[in-house]
């Protein structure tokens, strides 16, 4: 997958995430791509580690799959951080 590949899989998995995770998280689109490629990096690493598959192709269900997780778990992180600050 290439580098535009993984910026749409990130906005589009950070869009998901966000749509999913309750409450309000502030940010634009800019935070979401950005949450969402760290998540779905995040989400090929749990995935190769643990399952031992990870995000190869674009139109992969598994790859959406893992990049959605990854998505809400670091969304639910920087949801902790950012109400740490507040």
């Amino acid at each position: 997958m290439g580098f535009l590949g993984w910026i749409m899989l990130g906005l589009i998995a950070g869009a998901i995430a966000k749509a999913i995770m309750p409450g309000r998280q502030g940010g634009g689109w800019l935070s979401t791509i950005l949450l969402g490629v760290v998540g779905a990096i995040l989400g090929g690493w749990i995935g190769s580690t643990v399952f031992h598959v990870g995000i190869y192709q674009f139109w992969s269900l598994r790859s959406w799959l893992l990049a959605v997780l990854g998505s809400l778990i670091v969304l639910f992180i920087w949801g902790l951080v950012r109400g740490r600050r507040a």
